[in-house]
């Protein structure tokens, strides 16, 4: 395959011996294995390219299974394909044919760079050194963008059966220079719910409670409210609910060299506590009612 020819996994599912809470943990930004194919598309060199991903993530919500959860975790790099947007959002300046008629060309995010197939990394850095054949796009959707949602609508499904439920946390890294529009607030944790629409204010704010608890600064929606993931399988009429957790890197990570802070592993011990917490929320609802739309 286009770019991904090595012997890897292109993503995995650490399950717990059982799931006993209705959570599905997801990192889909925080794959890190670059193969050298891709690298050699690339006009970036292999520290620079690494700048969109989720640094950690998986390893920061590595307790989800301890707890009864299982976590989805990408191994591909998002810089490769970006499965928080939809599957056809393209932009035809980066292709050397045409792109079928379904394809979303018009999207703020291809319009930014950050379509399905990326053009950009973070501080706009133009990824590939030439244009790309439609065909590795369309390859690239089917081998790996297909699969990994097949795999997470799985996950939500069985947990819906099994709970009469299910509660999405896709889990996100941000910039540490992120502040909340209007002021000079700079969170620790944003938690997006699409403003109500993907997940009961209820489950929202036992998040934010929960993180306030643990000495965080969080904050709802501002400046990120959920990206595609979020709103594509949060149905709260339906029992479905999403949310998105954006971590400040500052916190764990250095990002300069991208190497792990002292605090890496006292932030990890603090989000085990919250999807202790939040299992424990989980524990207390009785049926769809504690999580009814509003």
């Amino acid at each position: 395959m286009d770019g991904l020819a090595d012997d890897f996994d292109l993503f995995e599912v650490r399950e717990p011996e059982t799931q006993t809470i209705p959570f599905v943990y997801n990192s889909p930004h925080s794959g890190r294995h670059y193969p050298a194919t891709f690298l050699e598309s690339s006009r970036l060199d292999p520290m620079a390219i690494r700048r969109s991903e989720d640094h950690y993530v998986d390893e920061l919500f590595a307790a989800a299974p301890d707890f009864g959860a299982p976590l989805l975790q990408a191994h591909f790099p998002r810089a490769f394909i970006d499965v928080n947007r939809e599957p056809y959002e393209l932009d035809p300046k980066m292709f050397s044919g045409p792109l079928p008629s379904f394809v979303n060309s018009g999207s703020i995010r291809v319009a930014g760079g950050l379509g399905t197939i990326p053009r950009i990394v973070a501080e706009n850095m133009d990824i590939y050194a030439a244009r790309m054949p439609v065909e590795h796009a369309m390859e690239r959707i089917d081998t790996v963008y297909k699969p990994y949602h097949a795999c997470l609508r799985r996950l939500m499904a069985r947990t819906h059966t099994r709970f009469g439920l299910a509660v999405l946390i896709d889990c996100h890294s941000m910039p540490g220079n992120i502040r909340v529009a209007g002021s000079s607030l700079r969170p620790d944790f944003i938690i997006g719910d699409r403003y109500g629409t993907s997940a009961s204010a209820d489950l929202s704010m036992a998040a934010l409670h929960i993180l306030e608890n643990l000495g965080f600064c969080a904050v709802r929606n501002k400046p990120y409210a959920g990206g595609f993931i979020t709103e594509h399988y949060g149905r709260p009429v339906r029992g479905l609910h999403a949310l998105q957790i954006e971590i400040n890197r500052s916190l764990y990570v250095d990002e300069a060299t991208l190497q792990k802070r002292p605090d890496f592993r006292l932030l990890t011990s603090a989000l085990a506590t919250f999807i202790g917490a939040m299992a424990e929320f989980a524990a207390d609802m009785t049926g769809d009612t504690a999580l009814a739309a509003e």
